[in-house]
């Protein structure tokens, strides 16, 4: 409770400070203030939080290696059905975005999927093997013919949160 009054009294604080809108390709979370959103892990202070098609396009612009701080909103399209260890994320085209948390430092709900969020943290592309496919696709409950199908590494897009809020 204390930790949603603090959260609420910076973004108020950033409010106060900031009056971009929510058109464009980004706003700020001052934008959200009136907004319900749970908060999980560190705070979302990021000045400006993307929207699905401009984190979509970050990505691509990205190589393998390749790190960039940013906050963006979007739909949950996939949670880890053991523990919420990890969610998807979509970015639009069909393309989505694996989020883990920061040190494993917090968990989202296991029933957040189709739900709102914002996360903060940093964004990557990376190759991930067949195994660690296998390992996310057992977690998010697949058949195990659909585990069996997967056979060659892929290019994914990545993030690691800080901070995430829920829509509620």
């Amino acid at each position: 409770m204390k930790k949603n009054i603090l959260f609420f009294a910076g973004l108020l604080l950033l409010l106060a400070c900031n009056s971009s809108t929510k058109q464009g390709k980004s706003f700020s979370v001052s934008d959200i203030v009136n907004e319900n959103y749970n908060s999980l892990g560190g705070e979302v202070i990021s000045k400006d939080i993307l929207y699905q098609n401009s984190i979509a396009s970050t990505y691509e612009n990205l190589k393998e290696g390749d790190t960039i701080s940013v906050a963006f909103s979007s739909t949950v399209n996939d949670v880890c059905k053991a523990k919420g260890c990890w969610m998807k994320v979509a970015l639009g085209n069909n393309k989505e975005t694996m989020v883990k948390f920061k040190d494993y430092g917090f968990f989202v709900p296991k029933d957040i999927e189709k739900d709102t969020v914002i996360v903060q943290g940093k964004a990557f592309v990376s190759e991930m093997s067949v195994e660690d496919q296998r390992h996310f696709a057992s977690d998010a409950g697949k058949s195990e013919e659909e585990i069996a199908a997967i056979t060659t590494p892929k290019k994914t897009y990545s993030f690691i949160a800080d901070g995430v809020l829920i829509k509620n």
